[in-house]
C-alpha cells in the first residue's frame, strides 16, 4: 500500500513540476527550474516540521514527502538531508555531501551526454 501512495504522490509531483515548466519565462537563467527547487525545498522543510508538531499519518507524510516532493524535484531531499546534517553539527560532512553532489551530478551529466553520443 505504501507504494500507492508514493506513486500517487510522484505523479502529482511530477504534473506539477512539468505544469511550471510550461510557464514561459525568457531568460538564459534555468529561473522555473530555481523555482521548482526553492519551491520543493521549501515543500519538505514544511512537510517535515509539520509532520513533527502535529500527528500525520504515514501514509500521508509518504505521498506528500516521498512521493510529491520526489516527483516534484529530488533536489528536495537532498536539501533537506543537507539540511540535516548541519542542523546535527556536523558542518564538514554537509559541506563536502553538498559540494560532491552538486560536482559528481555534474560530472554525471557530461558523462551521460559523452556516453550518449558514443551510441549514434
Amino acid at each position: 500500500m505504501n507504494f500507492i501512495f508514493v506513486a500517487l504522490g510522484g505523479a502529482v509531483g511530477a504534473i506539477a513540476r512539468y505544469a511550471l515548466s510550461l510557464i514561459a519565462v525568457r531568460t538564459e537563467f534555468p529561473l522555473m527550474t530555481f523555482i521548482t527547487n526553492i519551491a520543493g525545498a521549501f515543500c519538505i522543510g514544511l512537510i517535515v516540521g509539520m509532520a513533527e508538531k502535529h500527528q500525520i499519518s504515514d501514509n500521508l507524510i509518504l505521498f506528500l514527502k516521498t512521493g510529491f516532493c520526489g516527483g516534484f524535484t529530488t533536489f528536495s531531499t537532498f536539501s533537506l538531508e543537507t539540511y540535516h546534517l548541519l542542523e546535527k553539527g556536523a558542518f564538514f560532512t554537509g559541506s563536502i555531501y553538498a559540494v560532491c553532489s552538486m560536482i559528481c551530478c555534474l560530472f554525471g551529466v557530461w558523462c551521460g551526454k559523452k556516453t550518449a553520443l558514443l551510441c549514434r
